[in-house]
């Protein structure tokens, strides 16, 4: 746990313990520098044949399943769906062939439509996994395979630690998968391995750091009427996480999009009142990588030209976003699959910070509970 040992608000206190937890739930499925054979043997039965996987969830969850797609077909070759779960069961697929697996998220694992999506998806015969916080919960009894997380108790309403578990346990499962299905050899996965098992300890170095940074953004920020966030890629699961979180923690409006899509529409909204967050960070060893980069640096490059009030999350090491941004909230250089952790700690700070500035009770927002019945 980072230096800071009282806290004003569960939320704030549970930001800062995703450094252990994602220690404890890591610990569940890795065994020095290997996945746990155990965990394999469970997984090997669930995969539909054909690499078909549909992902149901709501809320934070879905977003987390957002970055699991990208993950599951980027390392695996596999083909992804993501479902909001309130929609799963009148899709009207109940004659569907293909049967994909199914994969629910859940953090309480008692979400009623995604409980009744994976109820839905065992009467039609599917393969199904849970990844919830709750082991003993309904979803992890129903599902064929369980993967448990162990962020520990979430008093919160607002999902903090329980969504950065979610995305240790996906690219724990896509390690998994890929494994089985020989598109990761012994020595990349020794290197995805080693950087999650650092990744707890970098947290925990940038977290301070981070949090005065939004503290004093939360300040100048605090009359915007809307944020727009914006990411590419795999950042743009975090960019409607940031959005999400901005709105239910303090009442501002705030819309996630991908980067690419702010000129089809959204730019018509920006002025003063309307600032935007861009995810703009970058693992320059990867080709991909390095073109969502380069293609944001041109947005940027646009929006200053128009006076757009912007806050960048960049490479600690960037030269180039400072002089593009107004404010720039930089982030310690990680893999590309990583670096959404890292990104949305920020993010659930400066929602955090804008939710005190607002007087809003952070922990218990209005007309929010933590489990959430079927809609």
């Amino acid at each position: 746990m980072a230096k800071r040992t009282e806290f004003e608000h569960e939320m704030l206190r549970e930001i800062y313990e995703q450094p252990e937890a994602l220690r404890r739930t890591l610990a569940l499925y890795l065994a020095g520098g290997e996945l746990k054979q155990e965990m394999a043997t469970l997984l090997a039965g669930w995969a539909n044949r054909r690499g078909e996987i549909l992902i149901a969830a709501s809320g934070s969850s879905r977003h987390s399943g957002l970055f699991g797609e990208t993950l599951l077909e980027d390392l695996c070759g596999l083909a992804v769906d993501v479902e909001y779960a309130s929609e799963y069961c009148y899709r009207g697929a109940s004659c569907d062939p293909r049967h994909p697996a199914v994969l629910v998220l859940s953090q309480s694992g008692e979400t009623g439509d995604t409980l009744a999506a994976l109820q839905e998806a065992r009467r039609r015969g599917e393969k199904t996994l849970a990844i919830t916080n709750s082991p003993a919960s309904t979803m992890a009894h129903l599902a064929d395979v369980s993967m448990p997380l162990a962020a520990g108790v979430e008093k919160a309403v607002p999902a903090t630690k329980s969504f950065t578990c979610q995305l240790a346990a996906l690219y724990v499962l896509a390690l998994y998968e890929g494994v089985r299905l020989k598109q990761i050899g012994k020595r990349e996965l020794a290197g995805h391995i080693a950087r999650l098992r650092q990744a707890p300890d970098a947290l925990d170095a940038q977290l301070e750091r981070w949090s005065s940074q939004a503290q004093a953004l939360a300040g100048k920020f605090r009359d915007a009427a809307t944020f727009l966030y914006l990411g590419r890629g795999i950042h743009y699961a975090i960019a409607r996480e940031g959005a999400l979180k901005m709105k239910e923690a303090s009442y501002v409006h705030a819309e996630g999009y991908p980067a690419g899509e702010l000129k089809h529409g959204p730019n018509a909204l920006v002025s003063e009142r309307v600032p935007l967050v861009v995810l703009a960070t970058v693992d320059r060893g990867v080709e991909a990588s390095l073109l969502r980069y380069e293609k944001t640096l041109q947005l940027l490059r646009e929006l200053k030209a128009q006076s757009a009030r912007v806050i960048a999350i960049a490479n600690a090491d960037d030269e180039e976003i400072g002089g593009l941004a107004g404010d720039c909230i930089p982030v310690e250089p990680a893999s590309e699959y990583l670096l959404p952790i890292f990104e949305v700690v920020p993010l659930q700070l400066f929602a955090y910070y804008m939710a005190v500035e607002r007087g809003v009770n952070v922990d218990k927002p209005r007309n929010l509970t933590k489990a959430v019945l079927e809609a």
